[in-house]
């Protein structure tokens, strides 16, 4: 099976079908300007008809992933939350937390990093293709020559990963008190893997389709499901109802999606409408899906280091470090919704060969998400106390829990910056539908100055040792694959390199911000004995100092949410008008 973008330009839409919207057209390729790039097209100003269509657009797919996203987030937090009070944090709990390690992996191969990031760009250019009107649907062909493939394949490791839970425990967690416990729940959550591989496709389709609602619904159907299945056989069954509802979760994720790509591949509508552009047919390579999988494999091993190092602390180590994580991934998880809506969007502009736009959008994206993750990475150090005191301290989850959580998350919440950096940027070097193994190099880089760090460490500070290499590990590998993108070629697998030094000089402005934003946060938080007033008081006084200093210092994040809130503003407006 092979795709090439499409050739033949036509007006982009700006309607909305079934929670998905029509991206406009890509601006068509002009011959190269000086040094390289391309000559702006004319009315291409930023006042222009088509990037007014194109922020309206993502202004929209943001809002709409945006809330479902937070749905997911605050799900998963009562997920958390039901854990804690249903079984606390001790042995119990951390064996389920290592037989949850296999659907976390599962979630970044198969859902975010993986199949996403090897399927939008083949999607896209099929979509191209069918717009160009040749015979067949070259979209239906795609899904009839990998669908099947990789049914199987998901079925076969998931049948695979439940024979090996004994194996997979022991080289999980050594020092476990009680691995049979850990392998009932692995077999349990081992039949998530095909639930899994299929929800992640049917969410790269879709999200290529430019349509979001779908694929970001995905995760409260995934936490109703675990929160469901814990309330109602918990008692029964005890901490294995969490890993059977890891499975059903998984297949609800599936059933969301279903009806939304239905319609997609039973119309032969094009859903997206490309520019001009000659470039050569390229297949869809099994070197790229490859690539992609074992970086995200290799950043996933991250949980694996950590679990492992944890297991030879005493009882409730891992699940304090579980909490620590789950709740201050929130603000990464935020921010990386940006990259989510755009990267259908840098996919189909290298596709149409339009490498200064896709430059263009990569490095606003890398700005606008460390604002966000900023943002809330001072509100989790500044409030740790009183976010894990308000979410979590109850039932058996004790006030000495609540002090252990809290101290490594802050250390935790150090990381979430390089976090959100190599989730942005991992997707540039895979967007040009090009294998590259550059990205894994550098994670395999960043995995062993994280172990390394965490075996020296874990022993004269326990889980906060372990957060602290995690931490490091993840910033070294964000700072290489920024260079990476900065030494690129025009003919590197990513298509084009970033402006490093001004993305650089843009990045240091929030983060200045946010570290006077945190020790405001921190001052005003302690102010208060009720830890909802001092969750609140330290919220709003990091969110404050953060905006007011951002603007202060021309932070270009700041000036892009504006405008985006305004576009969306003004299109809810002229909706309710009419």
């Amino acid at each position: 099976m092979t795709v090439v973008p499409s050739q033949n330009p036509a007006p982009g839409t700006d309607g909305d079908t079934d929670g998905s919207a029509a991206v406009p057209a890509a601006r068509a390729v002009t011959p190269a300007g000086p040094g390289g790039g391309r000559a702006p097209s004319p009315g291409s100003g930023s006042g222009s008809a088509p990037a007014l269509s194109s922020r309206k657009f993502l202004a929209r797919a943001a809002l709409v992933t945006a809330a479902l996203s937070i749905a997911g987030s605050l799900l998963g937090l009562v997920r958390d939350q039901s854990l804690a009070r249903l079984f606390g944090a001790g042995s119990d709990t951390d064996a389920f937390l290592v037989a949850w390690t296999v659907p976390e992996i599962a979630a970044t191969l198969l859902i975010e990093d993986g199949l996403a990031i090897a399927l939008i760009p083949a999607f896209s250019m099929a979509l191209a293709r069918r717009a160009r009107g040749g015979p067949g649907d070259p979209v239906r062909s795609l899904v009839a020559a990998t669908l099947p493939r990789l049914c199987l394949a998901f079925a076969a490791t998931a049948a695979l990963a439940a024979a090996a839970a004994p194996l997979l425990v022991r080289v999980l967690a050594p020092g476990l008190p009680d691995p049979g416990l850990a392998v009932d729940c692995t077999r349990l959550t081992a039949i998530s893997l095909l639930a899994f591989g299929l929800a992640g496709y049917c969410s790269a389709a879709l999200r290529a389709h430019r349509s979001f609602a779908a694929p970001g619904a995905i995760y409260v159907a995934y936490n109703t499901g675990i929160i469901a299945a814990m309330f109602l056989l918990g008692g029964a069954w005890g901490v294995r109802a969490a890993a059977a509802g890891v499975a059903v979760g998984g297949f609800l994720m599936v059933l969301v999606q279903l009806p939304s790509l239905w319609r997609q591949l039973a119309s032969r509508t094009p859903a997206v409408e490309g520019a001009a552009g000659d470039a050569p047919e390229r297949p869809v390579r099994f070197a790229l899906i490859a690539a992609v999988l074992l970086f995200a494999l290799c950043r996933q091993s991250q949980v694996l280091v950590e679990r492992f190092l944890a297991s030879s602390l005493p009882s409730g180590a891992i699940s304090h470090l579980n909490y620590a994580q789950k709740v201050a991934q929130i603000p990464m998880t935020l921010s990386l919704m940006v990259c989510t809506v755009t990267f259908p969007v840098v996919a189909r502009a290298l596709a149409d060969g339009d490498t200064a736009r896709a430059r263009e959008r990569v490095e606003r994206d890398l700005v606008l998400s460390a604002c966000v993750v900023l943002t809330g990475m001072g509100a989790v150090i500044a409030c740790a106390p009183q976010m894990i005191e308000l979410l979590f301290q109850r039932g058996a989850f004790t006030a000495d829990d609540t002090g252990a959580t809290s101290s490594v998350m802050r250390v935790y919440a150090l990381g979430l910056l390089g976090q959100t950096l190599v989730g942005a940027l991992v997707r540039s070097y895979f967007s040009a539908g090009r294998p590259s193994w550059y990205p894994l190099a550098v994670m395999f880089a960043g995995i062993t100055a994280t172990s390394v760090i965490g075996a020296v460490a874990v022993r004269p500070w326990g889980v906060a040792g372990i957060a602290a290499a995690n931490a490091f590990g993840i910033t070294v590998t964000a700072v290489l694959l920024l260079t990476g993108l900065r030494t690129s070629r025009r003919g590197g697998p990513q298509g084009f390199s970033l402006r490093v030094r001004p993305v650089l000089a843009e990045l240091g402005r929030p983060v200045l911000a946010a570290a006077v934003a945190t020790v405001a946060g921190a001052f005003a938080a302690g102010r208060f004995a009720s830890p909802a007033a001092g969750l609140a008081a330290g919220v709003l006084s990091v969110t404050g100092v953060f905006a007011a200093l951002s603007l202060a210092l021309g932070v270009q994040g700041s000036a892009s949410a504006v405008r985006s809130v305004r576009t969306v503003t003004r299109r809810l407006t002229h909706g309710r008008s009419h």
